[in-house]
């Protein structure tokens, strides 16, 4: 699997249909519409945008979109892309393929519904011309993260969760992870933030927690309040970075990126993340809140990606539905082309 920071030929997305992502109200779903649409839109600067869109929701998607992005149109119970849709991978030749996880709504949440989204993994690669790699793993795009080199970072509370794969060990999950990735080495980070492992969360996803900025590198999540949750999280991390190395044996290089000052909503402690970015050719998308350490975020991300244009988006609305802007986006690696 390519680094996020390679070519990117395309970028998927999914846009919201029905369920809790639109909530209760009218003025709900146009936010939601508005905060997707707004992701696309910043994204189509760089990279084409590829939407896929309930036949039911055509309609919005079209007033909300316009010409920015393409419309295909497929049957969706949600629009989280980055973990129904495939990862694209490539083998020696350059050649293309897309694995497809299976996907179970991220471990059999009850408030989850997946029957149509566990079919996109595999509409996305038939759209997109490639091969299907079949993976007998229940995994989301959101709960690993590679540095296209041989490493990888997961959470122990996603991939051997028992409602996900029981049984499953981490030996088996590095297993699949080599044999479909290309990884020798995964950094076990041991859960994720608290709010995304509480009942309406992902129980731990990894692209909110610590990115791979470039080998060698890792950017991670830094809660200096002692007394958001998440702040015991960030010591422990900084501890296991400080003394990770990477595949090739590399020490890790690891930079904090400061949490949010906002520690809570109505419905609790936040977990507002600036990790949960995604990079596309020559450009990052970075989720913003309105928030005193909006600027401090993105020049820390200015500097670890240089030469890049780092553009915020306001993702309270992408966060109040349980995700940011990298879990509503899948990258289509370009291969055989420099970013």
């Amino acid at each position: 699997m390519p680094a996020e920071t390679a070519a990117h030929e395309r970028i998927w997305m999914a846009f919201p249909a029905s369920g809790y992502t639109l909530g209760d109200t009218a003025a709900d779903a146009e936010a939601a519409r508005t905060c997707w649409a707004d992701v696309a839109r910043a994204v189509a600067r760089f990279t084409p945008v590829t939407m896929v869109v309930d036949p039911a929701a055509r309609t919005e998607a079209e007033r909300h979109l316009g010409t920015a992005v393409k419309i295909v149109e497929r049957a969706l119970d949600d629009a989280w892309m980055r973990d129904i849709g495939p990862t694209f991978v490539h083998d020696d030749a350059g050649r293309l393929a897309a694995v497809d996880w299976v996907f179970n709504g991220w471990g059999q949440q009850q408030w989850a519904t997946w029957d149509r989204d566990r079919h996109i993994g595999a509409a996305v690669a038939g759209l997109a011309g490639v091969p299907v790699i079949a993976s007998s793993l229940v995994n989301e795009g959101g709960g690993f993260h590679v540095d296209g080199a041989g490493t990888a970072l997961a959470t122990e509370t996603v991939q051997l969760d028992p409602h996900r794969n029981p049984g499953a060990t981490k030996a088996d999950i590095e297993a699949e992870f080599s044999r479909l990735l290309g990884v020798k080495k995964v950094i076990w980070l041991p859960r994720g933030l608290a709010r995304d492992s509480g009942e309406f969360g992902t129980r731990g996803h990894v692209d909110i927690v610590a990115t791979f900025p470039s080998p060698g590198v890792v950017l991670y999540h830094d809660q200096r309040d002692p007394e958001h949750p998440d702040h015991q999280l960030s010591i422990e991390l900084r501890a296991l970075f400080t003394a990770a190395t990477d595949a090739s044996g590399q020490r890790l290089h690891a930079i904090p990126v400061p949490a949010p000052a906002t520690l809570r909503d109505e419905e609790g402690w936040v977990d507002y993340s600036y990790l949960n970015h995604l990079v596309t050719n020559a450009g990052v998308i970075a989720c913003t809140f309105d928030d005193l350490h909006d600027d401090e975020a993105l020049e820390v991300l200015g500097r670890a990606y240089p030469g890049r244009e780092v553009v915020g988006v306001d993702a309270r609305e992408l966060f109040a539905r349980g995700g940011g802007i990298h879990c509503i986006t899948q990258q289509q690696p370009a291969v055989g082309r420099k970013p």
